[in-house]
């Protein structure tokens, strides 16, 4: 009798182990998905973007809030400073087609020397655009250095110029311009004022003591493409670049940083 009980006992528990009840049954059930497969392919989120997204979403959120206060700031002059603002509009837009000219007869040339192409052998625009260019006047020293008062303050001193002249002056020295407005100001000021400290070492030294080699990559160092140039006209233009920089105070070193453009756009050696 007892050893029929213990078997009933046994046989009851393990009939409970097999056959679970409803309770335990359900059980099981809610807690079957937390095992891994039954939750599915994994959901996409869109909470984090990927490294190249976010790069974009900040380049576009600089260069969004740029254009306003760029706005601003425009309004503020044309409110406040009229006769001011035409002169600095002029300025601007009259500097930014000459960047652009110089930047396409730059291609046209790079073009021909690439491509063993002769002057008749372009496009009427291409021999236009560069007839113009070249019949331009190339400034003189004084007449750059008479100008070195309004690069030391405002619109054109080096803590006073905008996102667009930054940009296009990064360009002008081979340098990316595809950085925040603070960066672009911190590392043309670093690299303008090294190519100042140079230029004083280079004067003590003597243009003469310089290889070829050493007087194209100062040239070209400087905004000036010294490859089809003769080494005696890249001597020349490196001896009017230190008589400029050297006459300069650090405070007025944008004449420098524009002097890029200004002596190195219609030289007379760069139509060889």
């Amino acid at each position: 009798m007892a050893l029929s009980r213990v078997c009933w006992a046994r046989a009851a528990l393990w009939g409970a182990a097999v056959t679970p009840g409803p309770y335990v049954t359900r059980k099981l059930q809610l807690a079957r998905p937390r095992a891994g497969l039954a939750w599915g392919a994994p959901r996409s989120s869109n909470l984090h973007l990927s490294p190249k997204a976010d790069v974009k979403s900040l380049i576009s959120y600089v260069v969004t809030k740029t254009k306003v206060i760029n706005g601003k700031y425009h309004r503020f002059l044309g409110r406040h400073f009229p006769r001011f603002y035409v002169l600095y509009t002029i300025f601007m837009k009259g500097l930014q087609m000459f960047w652009a000219d110089a930047k396409k007869a730059r291609r046209i040339k790079t073009y021909m020397w690439k491509h063993n192409v002769k002057f008749h052998q372009l496009s009427y625009r291409e021999m236009e655009h560069l007839r113009q260019i070249q019949h331009g006047t190339h400034p003189a020293i004084h007449d750059i250095l008479a100008l070195r008062e309004c690069f030391s303050n405002h619109p054109l001193g080096m803590n006073q110029l905008h996102a667009l002249q930054m940009k296009a002056l990064s360009r002008a020295m081979l340098l990316t311009p595809y950085l925040p407005s603070f960066l672009l100001r911190h590392r043309l000021k670093t690299h303008t004022t090294v190519i100042h400290q140079l230029d004083r070492a280079l004067a003590k030294l003597g243009i003469g003591h310089l290889t070829p080699q050493e007087v194209k990559s100062a040239c070209y160092l400087r905004g000036l493409n010294s490859t089809h140039i003769a080494e005696e006209r890249c001597r020349t233009w490196l001896g009017e670049w230190l008589q400029i920089s050297c006459s300069l105070k650090e405070a007025e070193l944008s004449l420098l940083l524009h002097n890029v453009v200004l002596l190195s756009i219609n030289y007379t050696g760069s139509r060889r």
